[in-house]
């Protein structure tokens, strides 16, 4: 089947954020098994996009390439157009990043593990949340924020690299397999992740969990082919990368 003739116009480059190079502990020794051990990583310069990927973005991708539409686009809990696009897939967010780099002519992909991480720390060590210490609680209106499905993006304040919604309303796909004890063979520069596996990892913090927002470095993975409700994806740019599919 033919490639479907893409006009720029009908694409809008996302609002990217300039992630500089540098070192930053990633992980926890107090978390979870799989964010351990707690270790030094340097990620190179790129982008990450400020908001994640909303209706109205991934509708541009449907209505150019006719690529089959996520369930939720029929549930008004799902449907507004600045609300992030759920239940997609891992091989959908890599099919949206393709055909925006053919949009508009440079590469669009999925951020790593250890970029998102990077990122979602804004430049700061040793804090649990993209803003800080601040409890989830405590954060405001959080007793009736996420009620039945996501918020629309942007409507809080960005973390110290002005992006929006890291740790909360979806899980956001990454591009590597994912492997639970990656971090004890992790090379230090530029990881991403294991050469093979069964699972993608995802970062983020879910609108449907008891606990709507997750530590910084949380991690969790889904097979690529699985489409919940509660996953989306942001798009990354630049790096020193490579895709293992």
């Amino acid at each position: 089947m033919a490639t479907p003739e893409i006009h720029p116009a009908q694409c809008i480059e996302p609002v990217m954020r300039s992630i500089p190079e540098g070192w930053f502990l990633m992980g926890s020794d107090d978390g979870r098994d799989d964010e351990r051990p707690a270790h030094r990583v340097w990620v190179d310069a790129f982008q990450l996009a400020a908001f994640q990927t909303t209706n109205t973005d991934y509708a541009r991708f449907l209505e150019a390439t006719n690529h089959p539409r996520p369930s939720s686009r029929d549930d008004p809990n799902f449907s507004k157009p600045e609300q992030p696009v759920a239940a997609v897939s891992w091989f959908d967010a890599i099919a949206y990043c393709d055909w925006l780099s053919r949009a508009l002519g440079k590469t669009f992909r999925l951020p790593t593990e250890a970029e998102w991480e990077r990122a979602a720390r804004g430049g700061v060590e040793g804090e649990p949340y993209p803003w800080g210490h601040t409890a989830p609680r405590d954060l405001p209106n959080y007793a009736t924020r996420w009620k039945s499905g996501p918020e629309p993006v942007g409507l809080y304040a960005p973390n110290p690299y002005g992006l929006f919604n890291l740790g909360d309303n979806v899980h956001e796909w990454c591009s590597d397999w994912y492997d639970p004890g990656y971090y004890a063979v992790s090379p230090e520069r530029n990881p991403q992740g294991p050469p093979a596996g069964s699972r993608r990892a995802s970062r983020g913090g879910s609108w449907r969990h008891h606990i709507k927002v997750t530590r910084t470095a949380a991690r969790s993975s889904i097979p690529p082919e699985f489409k919940y409700a509660d996953y989306g994806f942001r798009v990354a740019a630049g790096g020193d990368f490579r895709l293992e599919r």
